[in-house]
């Protein structure tokens, strides 16, 4: 006769097979929508929404958004948002659309979107949610013919590190992490029902060629390239004082290991002359001592966060100096022929 075993809550759920990695965020054409209208519409402010959708496997299904409504620093209108979000997902429940937040989007001036408010929000969204996206969309660098829109999530060993709050060059050195380990960029899929393909097939125009084509045509990108080196120089300048303050600290700890070595042959000499004396000898070290105080070492995260806006400017000054070339060589050879 076969017996059947029962197992317990808790042993199923430590046998359960862990979740695949998060491979492609797939987003409904009417989101993207949304989200490009919310930015436009409030740049160059910042604004803020809510991602709706579904987890399925190692995708991400963005189905609906909404937008929150613009607020200042006081807790009584953040309470207010908060009652807002609540309700509008209650509605949303209602209707019977999907309700379950997936992440959030938010838009950026020119890239400059890695903060630690950034990785503050998306610590706070993972306590409740096991897999979250947010999606930047870029208003200025749209206006040039290009969608700036990129789907983002924090790398599963620096959230470890942000956990346990230690960012030491040893910590690092030990979890092999580095500056452009902070961020994962995953790839965005976008979707549309075959009915509203079918819609958007009959909305287009006879001519194949677009006002996003006419832009990309633009010759003069001098106010992109002026803000871009702009915020490229500002970070340089916080990048400065971030190794003044690792300079600092060197100089310290090296003038406190030298206090520590005068400390420790005046107390070798003590203790020569105790012992010719026939005295016990004191300890070579003292904790209370302030010599033998550890100097606490800077944090490398803000370090970390400005390399990587620097990076991510010198990109973007990188791609649009290329593509002015480009038209510039055009320009030449038609006026040439």
């Amino acid at each position: 006769m076969a017996t059947t075993t029962t197992r317990s809550f808790l042993q199923v759920a430590a046998t359960e097979e862990a979740a695949p990695p998060l491979r492609v965020v797939q987003i409904e054409g009417l989101v993207i929508l949304k989200i490009i209208k919310h930015c436009k519409d409030h740049s160059p402010s910042l604004v803020t929404g809510q991602l709706l959708g579904l987890d399925v496997g190692s995708v991400l299904e963005v189905t609906n958004c909404f937008p929150f409504p613009m607020r200042e620093e006081d807790e009584e209108i953040e309470a207010d948002g908060a009652n807002y979000q609540l309700e509008m997902m209650r509605c949303l429940r209602e209707v019977n659309v999907d309700n379950n937040t997936v992440g959030w989007y938010q838009s950026t001036l020119l890239g400059s979107f890695q903060t630690v408010e950034l990785i503050e929000t998306f610590m706070n969204y993972q306590e409740n949610i096991r897999r979250c996206v947010c999606i930047i969309y870029d208003p200025s660098r749209s206006d040039q013919g290009v969608l700036a829109l990129k789907a983002l999530k924090l790398s599963d060993s620096f959230m470890e590190l942000y956990r346990s709050n230690n960012f030491t060059g040893e910590k690092l050195r030990e979890k092999n992490l580095s500056w452009v380990d902070i961020f994962e960029e995953i790839p965005i899929k976008v979707s549309n029902s075959a009915l509203i393909s079918a819609f958007m097939t009959e909305l287009e125009p006879d001519t194949p060629v677009t006002q996003c084509d006419y832009d990309r045509l633009q010759l003069s990108t001098s106010s992109l390239m002026e803000r871009n080196t702009e915020f490229l120089i500002e970070c340089m300048d916080d990048l400065s004082l971030e190794q003044q303050k690792f300079q600092f600290y060197y100089r310290s700890l090296s003038r406190q290991q030298a206090q520590q070595q005068a400390w420790l042959q005046k107390r070798r000499a003590e203790n020569m002359a105790r012992k010719a004396a026939g005295e016990e000898p004191l300890p070579e070290e003292d904790p209370s001592s302030p010599v033998f105080k550890p100097l606490p070492e800077p944090s490398r995260l803000e370090s970390f966060l400005i390399t990587n806006q620097i990076s991510n400017y010198c990109n973007q000054i990188n791609g649009v100096s290329g593509q002015s070339f480009n038209r510039l060589y055009l320009m030449k050879a038609l006026h040439e022929d």
